[in-house]
Order: structure tokens, then sequence, then C-alpha cells
């Protein structure tokens, strides 16, 4: 349940599904050689599967670790193509159970076709011939194809095959029996013997398939201490692998042919042919694919990314915070499903096929019964031998609360069935119609009939006799409506009925003049009641159940948490301990008077991959704060001897600087001689005390040693520094007050004192001209005799 988590957290994409769980951890990944016995890989094949299933028994045998039933399942993470409704179901449990908003389960395939075409831009026109794609994917374990008609801002799944038992590990697994033979004869070891021996086997086989896809000589294989302190050694080329696997090779053409056969293609309709997934790297892979369709295949998708980032588009399309370019996805139905009832008629049952196989979806149908009571419906799978899932019954729904009408007569029943958008098969509603009579309303406002005179059940259950309403739906929502196709459904090309004819309007009104008067007929309001159903689904998990296992991973999520915070604890330990032994030896040296800490470190570490290697966070917590109970006073000696010389240095600034205003403002500056004298004494004071206190801290301060603890602290002096600057700046950096001029009695005498002010304030300044003339000089005004 938790793989995601750690998915996030690793910094590679390219990732296999690999888990490594302890009594009290989890491990990720690359530690499956060091854990073999109690690490999970492959889960994705076991999802929603039985433990007594005959292919879990088959794979058990290729699996590190032991597989025992019991309750609980495992978790997947992808939804191929060729999942039944049980897996997929268990996947949206699975979701639900870690908390995931999950969106909509989407198909390899879909979400394959959705990255090639949302970025297309020469796709043809809606009303033109679609372009016909074919996308092939080959990865670890499975391998399937598809079929997908591209018009502009849409693509329709046309069909899908597959082969879930054909994959890279097949490869793989060639080459595993074929070394463990030659390991066996030439060093007489069995690999099978040992798990860890094994796992080492499959991850050179691995690298060694890798190597061939790109070299076509002998390639060595090279593995120290195999077994027993023994080295083993082989080599093999592309031409030995390939007829190694001929009888896999082989396997890829039935695939290819059925989705030819399904969706009636022929080889040259197909317009490219695209592939992805790790597996197709193989040339003789490439080569066969080629071969089958007569053309080059095409690699422009990311083979390993293509299906993650086609769900992520889809993600964003469904989701209100993107902004996404407007692109419709019609998927396909892998599997025919059916309906099984049982009519009111002995030993009889009903058999109808309401999807067939490659059926548009999301898709929904309504199924018309009439019925005086409750009934069942069972849906299954219509080809059980096309499923590769052991159960082919899908579930049973009970249609409740249905009654006969008043008059004895059998309901008319509405039954709504749907293949959504994670392409699980649902009866959605039921719905009984009661017809009530009214004969004074003219105008009804909701769904009226008229009573039908050859209105019987239906008792015999051919396709031509079933009564259905289709809905089809796309990606976005879809409103469905009895009796009418949604705007997404094909127009229907039958003629339409003889109940369903529109009436010519002139020759009923001249029939009507003809005929008498006839009593008017009673129109019939209809309303629908909602019916509960109760389905019975295959492999559901009851909500008891699942509330069960959302309370058992919050649990483990505390439990993670917990761990990770005990980890945090220990190499805070750890990194203390390796950080101050490096500095006692360097900068930290002159400052240490604490004897045996250094031994006290070196104590530590032992401890830590000894008896602490797996203890609980307290102690850790208590660990490292005896440590820091030493260490700290050491760093704080050595961050003071720092700071504490570039305060003094600044504080003696300041107290020289606000001395030289002090005795500025005696000698009658005018800079400062608009200051009250109050006021600059207080400065004078101030200045007093802070060089008296710095005097006393500096030879206070000159009699202790580095490895003692400072007589002033650096705080101390920056709090003397604070205060001075409070008490001083506000009073030097008082303004001077502004002299407003005095108002001129005539033009001349207010020229004077213009000219007088403006000196005085700027003896550089340029002197007023009028008439382009300069004015006498301000000396010349003022010894002039005026009247």
């Amino acid at each position: 349940l938790r793989y995601l988590h750690y998915l996030l957290g690793s910094s590679s994409c390219l990732v296999s599904v690999v888990l490594c769980i302890s009594d009290n951890k989890c491990f990720f990944m690359l530690l499956q050689i060091t854990h073999a016995h109690n690490t999970v890989s492959n889960f994705k094949r076991f999802h929603g599967r039985a433990f007594n299933d005959p292919f879990v028994q088959k794979e058990k045998e290729k699996l590190s670790y032991d597989l025992v039933p019991m309750k609980n399942g495992g978790v997947g993470v992808k939804v191929p193509s060729f999942f039944t409704d049980a897996e997929r179901r268990s996947l949206l449990d699975a979701a639900q159970i870690v908390g995931l908003n999950c969106l909509r389960l989407m198909n390899d395939m879909t979400a394959v076709a959705l990255n090639y075409g949302i970025y297309k831009q020469d796709l043809p026109a809606p009303e033109e011939k679609p372009r016909i794609v074919v996308f092939v994917d080959m990865g670890h374990s499975a391998f399937q194809v598809s079929a997908c008609a591209f018009n502009k801002s849409k693509l329709k799944v046309l069909g899908t095959a597959f082969d879930p038992f054909l994959g890279g590990r097949n490869f793989d697994g060639k080459l595993v029996d074929y070394f463990c033979a030659e390991i066996k004869s030439k060093y007489k070891l069995d690999p099978k013997t040992k798990v860890r021996a094994l796992l080492r086997l499959y991850q050179e086989c691995e690298k060694l398939k890798k190597l061939m896809s790109s070299n076509s000589t002998d390639i060595p294989l090279n593995i120290e201490c195999f077994m027993n302190d023994t080295d083993v050694s082989g080599k093999m080329n592309r031409s030995q692998f390939e007829e190694l696997c001929a009888d896999l090779l082989q396997r890829i053409e039935m695939p290819l042919l059925s989705l030819m056969e399904q969706t009636q293609l022929k080889v040259e309709d197909v317009n490219a042919v695209e592939i992805v997934g790790g597996a197709t790297r193989i040339p003789a892979v490439k080569e066969r694919i080629a071969k089958f369709f007569g053309k080059d295949v095409s690699t422009t998708l990311n083979a390993d990314e293509a299906i993650a980032r086609g769900c992520a588009l889809q993600c964003a399309i469904l989701s209100p915070a993107f902004k996404v370019r407007e692109f419709s996805v019609t998927d396909a139905t892998p599997f025919p499903i059916s309906l099984l009832w049982n009519t009111e008629a002995e030993d009889t049952e009903g058999v109808h096929e309401v999807f067939s196989r490659n059926h548009a979806a999301p898709f929904s149908k309504v199924l018309t019964f009439y019925r005086k009571g409750p009934f069942e419906l069972e849906a299954f799978y219509s080809d059980p031998n096309g499923v590769p899932y052991p159960e082919s019954k899908i579930g049973r729904y009970v249609i409740q609360n249905v009654a006969a009408q008043k008059d004895g007569e059998k309901s008319k029943v509405k039954v709504k069935v749907r293949v959504n958008t994670h392409g699980i098969f649902s009866v959605s509603t039921a719905s009984m119609v009661e017809p009530v009579k009214n004969e004074e309303c003219e105008d009804v406002s909701v769904e009226t009939e008229v009573e039908a005179q050859d209105q019987r059940p239906i008792e015999n259950f051919s396709d031509k006799n079933i009564q259905q309403e289709n809905s089809e739906a796309g990606t976005q929502s879809q409103v469905q409506t009895d009796g009418q196709q949604t705007s997404q459904s094909p127009p229907s090309s039958e003629p339409p009925s003889e109940e369903n004819k529109i009436p010519d309007v002139k020759k009923t009104n001249e029939k009507k003049g003809d005929q008498p008067p006839e009593a008017k007929k009673p129109k019939i309001k209809v309303k629908n009641v909602e019916l509960p159903i109760e389905a019975n689904l295959v492999w559901q998990l009851g909500k008891d159940l699942l509330n069960m296992y959302i309370e058992t991973e919050g649990k483990m999520i505390m439990q993670d948490k917990l761990e990770k915070e005990r980890n945090d604890a220990k190499n805070a330990v750890e990194e203390y301990v390796y950080e101050f032994r490096d500095k006692l030896s360097g900068p930290y040296e002159k400052f240490v008077c604490e004897k045996g800490f250094s031994a006290l470190l070196a104590e530590t570490e032992g401890w830590l991959y000894e008896e602490g290697e797996d203890e609980a966070k307290q102690v850790y917590v208590e660990k490292l704060e005896n440590l820091k109970k030493l260490g700290t006073p050491i760093e704080m000696r050595f961050q003071e001897a720092e700071e504490r010389p570039k305060l003094l240095q600044e504080l003696g600034h300041r107290l020289q600087y606000y001395a030289t205003i002090a005795g500025e403002f005696k000698n009658k500056d005018e800079k400062y001689i608009h200051i009250d004298e109050m006021e600059m004494m207080k400065v004078e004071k101030c200045v007093s005390e802070v060089v008296e206190w710095m005097n006393n801290a500096v030879s206070a301060q000159a009699k202790k040693s580095l490895d003692q603890d400072p007589a002033v602290h650096s705080s101390e002096i920056k709090a003397k520094l604070q205060e001075l600057n409070n008490v001083c700046e506000p009073v030097v950096t008082q303004p001077k007050p502004k002299v407003d001029s005095p108002k001129e009695e005539n033009p001349l005498s207010e020229q004077s004192d213009y000219k007088t002010e403006d000196m005085g304030d700027d003896k550089n300044s340029e002197m007023p001209q009028q008439n382009g003339e300069c004015h006498p000089s301000d000396q010349n005004t003022i010894n002039m005799d005026l009247d």
C-alpha cells in the first residue's frame, strides 16, 4: 500500500516494483538481494486473485519470498487492459485505503494513445477518415496491443489484444535457465537452491540481455563469490539468445492477428505502428512486429514513461485545476459482458449480451423488464476462455421492492447498466414506472404515456425483443435520457418502428373530421420510483473490512513517521559526533577545557554501531543532550572570540562619534547650535557611562584565557550599543528649525530681503536676474540708505 510513498522519495523515475519490509520499517528497491526473504516484488500479478488461483500457484515458484494465504491481499499500481472487474475494484479499494483520490483507472494502451494523440497537430478533421495507429507494449510481464482511430481532438480505441504471460521477464527466465544448467555442469553448483544467488543471476542476466540488444558480439557474464566463495563466468551472443527464445518470439504474432481480426482492419489500413515498453528494445521483437505490419516501427514515444504521461494528461483533463486542450477519449471494453435472469416461467432463463467485445466505454444502457416482484440479474463474461481470470462471474444484483400494479398487472421496471470510466461494470440504477390516472389534468408537466393496447411482458428473450436504451459517453460527463441517445452517440440507422413514427398532421385532422367525436382518452401521469439494488460482487471488500484496512494503514503510516523520527534522532547524534571530533583538532582546539570530551565522542561513536544500533528515539535524544552539555560551551567560546572584537570595535567607533558631536556643540558649531543644552548633557552622560563600562569589560576579559568562559558576552555588547544609539541618536539628528521671512512693505525691500535670505542659505548660488541685468550685490543693498 505504501509503495507510492517510497516511489516519490526516489531520485530515479525508472524503478522496479520492489518493496522490502521488516518488523518495523520499510526499505526500498535496491536492497532486494540483502533482504531477499522479506522483499515483495511483482505483486501486481496477484492483484485481485485468490491464493488457490492456478496462476498464483504457478507464479509462486518464481518468487524469492514465501507466499501464504491471508485474509488481506496486496495492492498493485498499474491497470493493464486485460484486468477484470474484480482486479479493477481491488485497485480502487487500495486507492481508498491509502487515501488517494483516484480520478480514473486508465488502461495502459489508452494512456499511450492519449500521450500520442494530444500533442499531434496534423490529425485529420472530424469529418475526414481517421488515422489508424497500432500501439504495441511489451513490458516486464505482459504483451499488449491496441488499434486506435485518431481525429482532431479525439481518439477512439477500436480494439485490444494481449498475452498476459509474455514479457521481458520471460526472456530473462530463458537466460537464467541456460546459465543455471551451465553453472551446474561446470561448477557443480545449483543456483536455484539459494534464493540470494538466484536473484543475483537474474540481475546479471537482465544486464546481459540489455547489452545484447545493442551488441551482436559475445557478451561475458561474470559473478564474483557467487556461491560457496566461487566465481562463475559465461558468455552469450545475440544469435544464441534469439535461438534460445524462438518459442517466445513466435507468440508475438498471436495478439497481432487477434487484433486485426477483431477490428477487421487490413495491414494497409494501418498508418503507423508505435512501440513502447522495455522489452521492445530487443531487436528480434522489433523485427517480428515490423515484419507483421510490413513497415518500420516508430519509437517517437518514451518507452518507459509513455503510460505514466498519458495517465497524468488524463488527470489534468479531469481536474478543474488545469486548463488542457479539449480531447475526447473513447475506450473499449476488453471482454463481452452478458446478463442472466430468471423468467417467471419455471426452469427458464433469459440471457442477453449487453456489452460486446470492444464496445465503446464508458457506456450506459437501459433495459426494461415487466415484473410483479423482486428479481435477480447475474452479470458474467460471455467468453470465459478468453478472460485471463479463473472466475467468469462479475456479480449478482437483486432488484428489490418491485410490486405489481393495483390492477394486478406487471410493473414496468427500467434497469440501467453501465461500464464506467474505470472500465467496471455495474447495475447503476433501477426504477419502477407507476402510472397515475388524472382525467381532469390537461397539461401534464411530467412524463406522460398513453395506455398501449398490446403491452405484454417480455418472455421471449431474443435480442430483437429486448427493450433497451443506449447512452454512449466519452471522457466528459454525459446526461442519459430515456429514449434518447446523448450527443456523442451515433444516430441510429434503423428505420423507425410503427409505434415511434410521427403521424402526418393533415391526414390525422382529415380523419378526425370524418369520424364522429369520441370520448377523450385519459392521460396517465407517470412517476419513476427508485428501487434499491443489492449487489453481491466477486472479490469485493466489505465496508467493515475496508474500514479496518483504512485504520490499519493509518497505524502503519504513524509507524513509518515514528521510524523516520527515530532515524533522524540517530543521525543527529552521529552527525554531531563526526562534526565535533573534526573541530576539536581544528578551530576549537584552543577553547577546550573539558577533560575527556574526545574520549566521550569516540565512545558514543562505538555505541552507535553496537548497542545503540536500534534504540528508541528518546535514547538518542538523551545521548545528544549529554554531548551538547560539554560541546555547547566550547562552541560558545569560539563564537564569542570571533564576534566580541568586532562588536567592541563598533562600539568604540560610536562612542567616538557621539563624543565628537558633544565637543562641537560646546564650541558653538552652527550644525548643532539649535540642540537644547539639557539634551546634549544626556548624550555626554551616556557616552561617559558606556566608556567606563567598556573599559571595565575589556580589562576583565584580558584576564581570561581562551578556554575559560568570557567575562563579557557579545549579547551584552550588542545591548550597550543599542542603548547608546537609543539615547544619543535622536538628539544629534534633530533638524534645524525653519525660519519664516517677514512680510515686505514695498517691492524694493521685498527684493532686498529675498536676496539676503538666499545668500545666507547658499553663498555660491547665483543672483536673480531681471530684464537681462544683474542686480546689485547683497552687501551693497544692505549699505544703502532707504526711506
